[in-house]
């Protein structure tokens, strides 16, 4: 008999009948899936487990990450957690986005509704993304906050035009859609009522690529410098990496 899967705090593995080797990764930690040391770890956990136990070797596989809300995708960090514990996004945050660049699977971000913060280096960590038409806007507002770590801005620099990039991270711009569509941020908008099918759709028509265990490897020569980024700051507690915010949000 076949070990019961394990149950996720507040996230949900669902795996599409009609979608081989593609499996979603549903958050549901209301109201915003904000992310702590906890979640950030569970996520891990969830990704861990789709590539170890759920998609076989040398066969397709890809992971959609999305929401239960239309309204909220997830809108980044709590930055609260900072004050009691400054090693919180060294021990969750950081490992999370290493680990979304360097997963050995496609990964497609399915950006339901608002980005905000800490969210949208973890959207850029990811290497698809399909995002709500109707609702929803996409901003990273360091620059408002008083924000920094190593590395902030590797995902933005490397996946994205030098123009869209500094207003991202310099200007915290607000993109809808509509215009995260015409920069580049996002691959494809769609209705809310299409848009978990179509990134499920993407995800399978990509999911073959992993089939020759090399995809995470070719990936590594597009996006490596930012994946270094990420792994030399996770897990330090020899010092703070990154400000504490002088706001909050």
């Amino acid at each position: 008999m076949a070990p019961a899967a394990p149950s996720f705090n507040n996230l949900t593995i669902e795996s599409p009948p009609d979608a081989l080797g593609v499996h979603v990764i549903l958050m549901h930690k209301a109201p915003e899936n904000r992310l702590n040391v906890e979640y950030a770890q569970t996520i891990i956990s969830a990704l861990r487990y789709v590539e170890t136990n759920l998609i076989q070797p040398d066969s397709p596989g890809a992971v959609v990450l999305s929401s239960f809300s239309d309204k909220f995708w997830c809108t980044g960090l709590e930055l609260d957690e900072g004050d009691s514990n400054m090693y919180a996004n060294a021990d969750g945050f950081y490992p999370l986005l290493a680990t979304l660049v360097d997963y050995p699977y496609p990964t497609v971000a399915l950006v339901t509704g608002h980005t905000f913060g800490g969210a949208c280096p973890l959207m850029l960590a990811c290497d698809y993304r399909v995002m709500n038409s109707k609702r929803g806007f996409i901003s990273m507002p360091p620059v408002n906050l008083g924000l920094h770590f190593d590395g902030i801005g590797a995902l933005p620099r490397l996946k994205l035009q030098p123009q869209i990039a500094r207003k991202m991270l310099l200007e915290a711009h607000r993109w809808t859609g509509q215009e995260a569509l015409q920069d580049g941020i996002v691959d494809e908008i769609c209705p809310p009522d299409q848009m978990r099918r179509r990134a499920v759709e993407l995800a399978k028509s990509v999911a073959p690529r992993a089939s020759m265990g090399v995809y995470g490897l070719l990936r590594a020569e597009l996006w490596g410098e930012a994946l270094d980024k990420f792994k030399a700051i996770s897990y330090v507690h020899r010092k703070r990496v990154g400000t504490a915010p002088k706001a909050k949000i």
